[in-house]
């Protein structure tokens, strides 16, 4: 059985875990309204996919 032969410092474990990390999602903007959105999910806010409308416009 491996066993360590020295104790793994706080530096070296940090070190290997630096990917563990989160990460922030992007946003990105409507090209109708202008509105922050997730890349590639349809506009909230207009409805609008990829230059196409997809919802029924319920803000107005």
């Amino acid at each position: 059985m491996a066993v360590p032969k020295k104790k793994t410092s706080k530096a070296k474990k940090n070190m290997r875990r630096s990917h563990d990390g989160l990460t922030v999602t992007g946003l990105a903007t409507c090209d109708k309204c202008g509105a922050p959105r997730r890349p590639h999910r349809i506009c909230l806010e207009c409805g609008d996919y990829n230059g196409k409308q997809v919802l029924a416009n319920t803000a107005e």
